[in-house]
C-alpha cells in the first residue's frame, strides 16, 4: 500500500528550516523545490504552441526482456531456442503469448505488438539512452546522460495536461534508463517516486519525491499561508550546480505548490485508499499499485509517467527470474490497459512496454539468455493509434527480422507522435543552436 509520509529533512534558511513544508527530493547535497518544477512547467506550457489532450505512459523494462518467453514464441524450434515456456491463445486471433501472460493475453485485441523492433547496440546504457532520448550518448564507461528524454522534452514542449499539475512522473528510477532533462535543466527532470538504484542517473535526479505532497512538524494551512505571506523574508534555496552542470538555478514556493501540496489533484492522485479495494486487487500489490498509480496520475493531468518494472537482465536462470517477476509485471501492464478501456482514457493513453533490447535466441550454459539488440518485441496500446495487430515478423529463432524492421528512431517517433509533436521540431540546445527531436524516424503505418 503506497502512503504519503511526512518528510524528515529541512532545506529552507531561518524561516522554514525547522516547520519545512516541501521535502526537496534530493540524492547528495542537489534539490530541486516542488514548486521550481511546477514553475517551469507552467512557462513551458504558457509559451508553446504546442497543444496536446494525449499522455503516455511508459513500462520500462530494464535490462532487456526475452523476445521468446513473452510475444514472439517459437513453439517448434529446438528447446535450447524455445525456452521453458507454453504458448497460450490471446484475444487477438493467431497472436499466442507466453503462458506467463495471461493478463496481457486477455488485452491483445486493444494492441499492437511490433515483433521486428532492431537495432545493433548490445551496451545497456548506450541502447537505454538511445530508446529514451532518440540519440546516442552515454555509454556503460560513461554513463552522463548526453541528451534530454522523451518525457522531459513533453514537460519542456508540452507542460502538464492540466494546470497546476506535474508534467512527468518516474516511477523506481534507476538501472538502465535515462528519463531526465539532461541539458534542458533540472526543472524538466520527472518527479520521482518509488524505490531508486544507482546504476546510472538515478544519483543526477534531485527532483521531489512522494513525501513533497506533506505538510509536517505541526504545520496547518492557515500557519502556512502566514509563512507564505513573508516568502520575501526566506532566504532562498541553497544553490548547488551538479559537476556535470545539469542543473539550473531553483525558485521559491508559489500558488501551484500550496494547491497541489494542500489540495490539488495530484496529491490526491497518490492516495490509493481512495480506489475501490476490488479494483485494488486487480492490480496487485507492487509494480500493480505503480500501475493504478499511473493511470491516477494521468487523470490528475500528468503529461508523462514512466514506471520501471524491475530487473530483466537474465543472463542466468531466465526461468527462475521469469517466475519470479513476470506475473508481476503482466497484471501491472495487463489490467492497467484494461482500466484504461473501461474508464473511455485507452484512446488518449498511450502504453508501451519495452526494454533497451531482447535477449539471445539460444539459452546460454547458465540457463540464461544474453544481450541481444537485434531482435525484439514492443507492446502497444491505446495512445490513438490502430491496435489488435503484430508488426513485423523475426526468423524461426526470433534472431533478426525477416519483415518490417522497426528502428529506435521509429519507436521514438511513435510517442512523439501520439503527443502530437514531430521530429523536426526545435528544442535549443546548449550551445544555442536549434535542433530536431529526432534525427529521423516514421511511425510504422500499420498504426496510423
Amino acid at each position: 500500500m503506497l502512503k504519503i509520509q511526512s518528510p524528515t529533512k529541512s532545506h529552507f534558511c531561518d524561516g522554514l528550516n525547522r516547520r519545512r513544508f516541501i521535502e526537496i527530493g534530493s540524492l547528495g547535497v542537489f534539490g530541486l523545490g516542488l514548486s521550481n518544477l511546477l514553475k517551469s512547467e507552467s512557462e513551458a506550457a504558457n509559451t508553446t504552441q504546442h497543444q496536446s489532450k494525449r499522455s503516455v505512459i511508459l513500462i520500462w523494462q530494464h535490462g532487456g526482456p526475452s523476445q521468446l518467453d513473452t510475444f514472439d514464441m517459437k513453439p517448434l524450434a529446438p528447446a535450447e531456442i524455445r525456452g521453458p515456456y507454453q504458448p497460450i491463445a490471446s484475444s487477438l486471433p493467431g497472436l499466442d503469448v507466453s503462458e506467463l501472460c495471461p493478463e496481457q493475453a486477455k488485452v491483445m485485441d486493444r494492441c499492437s505488438v511490433i515483433r521486428s523492433f532492431t537495432h545493433g547496440n548490445g551496451d545497456h546504457w548506450a541502447a537505454a539512452h538511445w530508446m529514451l532520448t532518440g540519440r546516442l550518448g552515454a555509454t556503460g564507461s560513461d554513463r552522463i546522460p548526453r541528451q534530454p528524454s522523451m518525457g522531459a522534452v513533453a514537460s519542456q514542449l508540452l507542460g502538464p495536461q492540466i494546470p497546476g499539475s506535474l508534467s512527468s512522473v518516474n516511477m523506481n528510477d534507476g538501472g538502465f534508463g535515462f528519463h531526465g532533462g539532461a541539458w534542458l535543466g533540472v526543472a524538466q527532470n520527472p518527479f520521482r517516486y518509488g524505490e531508486f538504484s544507482y546504476g546510472n542517473e538515478a544519483g543526477r535526479l534531485p527532483t521531489g519525491d512522494h513525501k513533497s505532497f506533506s505538510l509536517s512538524d505541526g504545520l496547518t494551512q492557515d500557519r502556512l499561508m502566514n509563512r507564505v505571506s513573508l516568502q520575501k523574508q526566506m532566504d532562498q534555496l541553497n544553490r548547488q550546480m551538479d559537476r556535470y552542470s545539469t542543473f539550473q538555478q531553483l525558485d521559491e514556493v508559489d500558488g501551484q505548490a500550496l494547491d497541489i501540496l494542500m489540495s490539488g489533484r495530484t496529491r490526491e492522485a497518490f492516495n490509493l485508499e481512495a480506489e475501490d479495494p476490488q479494483l485494488r486487487e486487480r492490480y496487485g500489490e507492487g509494480w500493480g499499485e505503480q500501475a493504478l498509480l499511473a493511470r491516477r496520475l494521468v487523470e490528475a493531468g500528468v503529461r508523462f509517467v514512466s514506471l520501471n518494472t524491475g530487473y530483466w537482465d537474465d543472463h542466468s536462470n531466465i526461468k527462475g527470474g521469469l517466475d519470479k517477476k513476470m506475473p508481476k509485471h503482466d497484471r501491472a501492464v495487463g489490467v492497467l490497459i484494461q482500466d484504461l478501456a473501461e474508464r473511455g482514457m485507452l484512446e488518449d493513453t498511450l502504453v508501451i512496454s519495452a526494454g533497451e533490447f531482447g535477449r539471445t535466441p539460444k539459452i546460454n550454459g547458465n540457463a540464461g539468455r544474453d544481450h541481444w539488440p537485434q531482435a525484439q518485441s514492443i507492446l502497444l496500446s491505446g495512445g490513438g493509434y490502430r491496435h489488435g495487430q503484430v508488426i513485423g515478423s523475426t526468423n524461426d529463432k526470433a534472431e533478426f527480422p525477416t519483415s518490417r524492421p522497426v528502428s529506435v528512431e521509429d519507436f521514438c517517433s511513435i510517442v512523439y507522435h501520439t503527443l502530437g509533436l514531430k521530429n523536426d521540431d526545435i528544442l535549443i540546445d546548449p550551445t544555442g543552436r536549434p535542433m530536431h527531436l529526432l534525427p529521423n524516424g516514421q511511425v510504422p503505418r500499420e498504426l496510423l
